[in-house]
């Protein structure tokens, strides 16, 4: 990165929940670059190496430039037209439905489409096919966190509070979160933490890069995170350290919780978690006798069988000692995936309509089937969670549209998925390029990437920011809401599907409206003024006859460097002390003048929580075992992740040679224990084996990891494929599978090829 005369459009990195600011503007041989855009309050110009080669996609030659549709003389991908691509998907979609019902049409959708596209998807599976079979990969990422803050608080948003906000805590106990490699910029908060004379407590089987920095670290065994939970809370109680005041005052359901604890006595949990009991009572002191006190919580406790509970206990932690609803003060989750947040607020989740609404809510279904000009009786109810819906395909789900996901390498079980794939009757995929899971496809549709389309996205914090166009797609491609648009039209339903993404997001704004993620008083007008901070929901609309914007206002449609510097997104203020779960409206100037617009809430819940009463709830949750143990033929327990240069399933990042440079493959970390054992050497090909299949990669031994795990990264297909050995068991409430936790045994692999992405 370096600075420019040249015009800069301002927009936002297309990777993590971070949503890092950016600017993109010509490069001098042709394409565009990315330069620093450092007023953005999230990152201050700092971009990963992910972010700062996001660009190199947008002209590569790897990227899909037209349809493909699979012949049926030879079952091979071809080049097609648009109108026989979308033909072919529509009637494949319509003669499944005339044949087994609206229900055997299912649509995966992805954490990284924006509001309008999320939005408009779940509009098209329930009104253009009528069908339940909904959900996305979101699912995967941090719906455990929402489950367990909607159970304590009412709600859920990633973090109820900035990340400013951190460095100025007192203490921090990051619980499974890598971010020195998965949101690089991020790290600068707990940096500025320790400077600012706060303690970092880190949570995580493996000495990463992000421990390094800790203060104390504890390594419990994978899978027992929530007995370190109980365990810590046990001793809170037994040292008297909890906050009676604030219990009594802010809070309901103490005695049980209490009592749930205090059967996690600390030799107890030692022999659970192996993390000792002076390091239990160490992590105590640092994190109760700091003046303020945070929990983050990522995908380490989250994506297991007890993800809900386990974040619950964390939860409990932070309200026994009067750490939520306070300021620099709280409990927050790192989401994932770019859109990860406003990916599940506006309808592509099983269970949600647009607003955070509750599909079994009437009054929910009636809101959105008026702005929606259906009846709320058409609406279908709930359908599968995300691996449910692939453990269905090719059974009475025998259809699949699916847009922006990867499933053939991040689904848990991924060989059985791959199969449940193969055996549909019809599947078609909308992605940028010719992913594992497109190649599958009966019909791949080429759709427009982040630079050349514009949108609002949600980050991690719960700000509401705009992505603007910079470029014109290749020729052949369209925006995937040009796509949905010729579907719904070929079903009957075109004039309810609009391409232009404002468009998109006005109807959005009606619908969320009242819900607990209101959007309402946030236009693109306001997203597209001042320094470009974007705006915090909820945000209420304070004039609610939703006028059209001004025709003065800038257009962020305009492609390219030519856009000019204007920036993506309003002001955001500080809602101050006032933060409930709805914000609070704006007050009249004086008689007679405008309302003022609502401020948006960066801080949630200082003055009630979004509970009835008010009150956050406890909730009483006990240690039980994960899924599958060790045992005697598999006695090692895997644990998987990402690494610094790859994302998510790799079908971009594996793509840019930068990045698959760095990181050009799978590896199995183990430690140099369990190495000697099998008399492994570092680099040696090894297979790890479960009981849903077999993975071989190159060995790297490090003392970084507890001796009876090693660690997978999950960015590549083949043989190194970690997927293949997950487990898909899942949460009884947020419906998570068991990503981070299986029983696997490790073979040497000599003779093996080495595998590769």
């Amino acid at each position: 990165m370096h600075p420019t005369s040249a015009p800069v459009t301002p927009t936002h990195c297309p990777y993590c929940a971070l949503q890092c600011g950016m600017g993109l503007t010509a490069a001098p041989g042709g394409g565009v670059e990315v330069v620093e855009r450092g007023g953005f309050p999230v990152n201050k110009g700092a971009l990963c190496g992910k972010g700062r080669t996001a660009p190199a996609l947008l002209s590569s030659g790897a990227r899909l430039t037209e349809p493909l549709v699979r012949s049926r003389a030879t079952g091979k991908l071809a080049p097609a037209t648009w109108e026989e691509a979308l033909d072919r998907v529509a009637d494949g979609l319509s003669r499944t439905r005339a044949e087994y019902g609206a229900d055997a049409c299912g649509v995966f959708g992805g954490g990284g489409l924006t509001n309008e596209k999320a939005y408009a998807l779940g509009k098209f599976a329930r009104v253009a096919l009528g069908t339940s079979q909904i959900d996305y990969n979101g699912r995967f990422c941090m719906s455990s966190a929402a489950a367990a803050g909607q159970r304590a608080f009412g709600l859920d948003r990633g973090l109820p509070f900035p990340l400013e906000d951190i460095p100025r805590t007192g203490c921090v106990i990051l619980v499974g979160s890598n971010l020195a490699e998965t949101m690089p910029p991020a790290l600068r908060y707990l940096t500025e933490l320790r400077e600012n004379g706060g303690t970092l407590i880190v949570v995580d089987p493996r000495r990463t890069r992000t421990a390094e920095q800790a203060d104390l670290h504890l390594a419990p065994r994978p899978g027992t995170d929530l007995a370190l939970a109980l365990g810590l809370l046990h001793l809170v109680v037994a040292e008297g350290r909890t906050d009676e005041a604030y219990i009594e005052e802010r809070t309901s359901g103490w005695e049980e919780a209490r009592a749930a604890a205090m059967a996690h006595w600390p030799e107890h949990v030692e022999r659970i978690t192996g993390v000792p009991v002076p390091r239990l009572r160490d992590a105590v002191r640092l994190f109760c006798d700091a003046g303020s006190g945070m929990v983050l919580t990522a995908r380490g406790p989250e994506q297991q069988s007890k993800g809900t509970d386990t974040v619950g206990a964390w939860i409990n932690l932070c309200l026994a000692t009067g750490r939520a609803g306070r300021p620099l003060s709280g409990y927050g989750c790192l989401t994932g995936q770019g859109n990860g947040q406003g990916g599940r607020e506006h309808g592509q989740k099983a269970d949600q309509l647009p607003g955070y609404r509750k599909l079994t809510d009437p009054a929910a279904r009636a809101h959105v089937a008026g702005v929606w000009g259906v009846d709320p009786e058409s609406l279908p109810g709930p359908g599968r969670s995300a691996y449910e819906l692939l453990d269905a395909l090719g059974g009475d789900v025998k259809a699949l549209l699916l847009m922006g996901s990867n499933p053939v390498v991040s689904a848990p079980r991924a060989a059985h998925v791959e199969g449940r794939l193969r055996s549909l009757d019809f599947l078609a995929v909308a992605d940028v390029v010719l992913s594992e899971t497109a190649e599958l496809a009966d019909v791949v549709l080429p759709v427009t990437q982040w630079a050349e389309e514009t949108g609002t996205v949600t980050n991690l914090e719960g700000r509401v920011l705009l992505r603007r166009r910079a470029v014109s797609a290749p020729p052949g491609v369209r925006g995937d809401l040009d796509v949905l648009h010729g579907l719904a039209d070929r079903l009957g339903h075109g004039k309810g599907f609009p391409t232009e993404p404002e468009e998109v997001f006005e109807e959005l704004r009606r619908a969320s409206a009242g819900g607990a993620a209101d959007y309402s008083g946030i236009s693109y007008a306001r997203l597209a003024e001042g320094e470009g901070e974007g705006v915090f929901w909820p945000c209420p609309d304070t004039e609610p006859s939703y006028p059209d914007p001004e025709p003065s206002r800038p257009n962020p449609e305009a492609p390219g460097p030519a856009a000019g510097p204007s920036s993506d997104a309003g002001p955001s203020s500080d809602a101050g002390p006032s933060s409930d779960a709805g914000g609070s409206p704006g007050a009249d100037v004086a008689d007679g003048a405008e309302t003022a617009p609502h401020p948006g809430t960066p801080r949630l819940f200082l003055d009630r929580f979004a509970t009835e009463d008010g009150r956050a709830r406890f909730v009483p949750v006990a240690h039980r075992a994960a899924a599958e143990e060790p045992d005697a033929e598999y006695p090692v327990l895997l644990t998987t992740g990402r690494v610094l240069a790859q994302y998510q399933s790799g079908a971009q990042t594996r793509r840019v040679d930068e990045l698959n440079s760095a990181a050009p493959g799978p590896f199995v970390e183990l430690h140099p224990r369990l190495a000697a054992r099998l008399g492994v050497v570092e680099d040696e090909p090894v297979a790890v084996i479960s009981r849903r299949g077999r993975a071989v990669a190159p060995a790297r031994v490090t003392a970084d990891i507890r001796s009876d795990t090693v660690f997978m990264p999950f960015h590549w297909p083949g043989e190194g494929r970690a997927n293949s050995l997950t487990n898909p068991a899942l949460d009884p409430v947020s419906r998570m599978p068991e990503f981070k936790v299986c029983a696997v045994r490790v073979e040497r692999a000599r003779g093996v090829e080495r595998a590769r992405g």
